[in-house]
C-alpha cells in the first residue's frame, strides 16, 4: 500500500506540475503579447507626438501670417475709404461741370 501511496503521490505532482506550468505557460504568452501592444503603443504615440509637433508649428506659423493678414486688411480698407472719400469729393466739387456735360 505504501508503494501504491507513492507512486500516486508522484502522479499526482506531475499532474499539478503539468497544470501549473501550463498556467505559467498561459500568463507568459499573455505577458509577451501585453509586451508587444506596449511597444505597438509606444511606437504610435511617438509618431502622433511628433505630429503634434509639427501641428503646433504650422498653427504658430498659420497666426503669424493671418495677423500680418489682418493688419494688411484694415490698411486696404482704410485706404479704400479714403479713396472713395476723394472721389465723392472730387464729383462734388466738379459736379455742376459734369451735370453740364451730361455725364451725371
Amino acid at each position: 500500500m505504501k508503494e501504491n501511496s507513492g507512486e500516486l503521490d508522484l502522479t499526482l505532482l506531475l499532474e499539478q506540475h503539468k497544470k501549473e506550468k501550463w498556467e505559467w505557460q498561459q500568463k507568459e504568452s499573455q505577458w509577451v503579447n501585453d509586451k508587444n501592444i506596449l511597444e505597438n503603443d509606444k511606437k504610435i504615440i511617438e509618431k502622433l507626438s511628433s505630429h503634434v509637433k509639427e501641428a503646433r508649428e504650422i498653427n504658430k506659423l498659420h497666426q503669424e501670417l493671418n495677423g500680418k493678414l489682418q493688419k494688411r486688411l484694415a490698411e486696404v480698407e482704410e485706404d479704400n475709404k479714403s479713396l472713395s472719400q476723394q472721389i465723392s469729393d472730387h464729383i462734388k466739387k466738379y459736379e455742376n461741370n459734369i451735370r453740364r456735360l451730361g455725364l451725371q
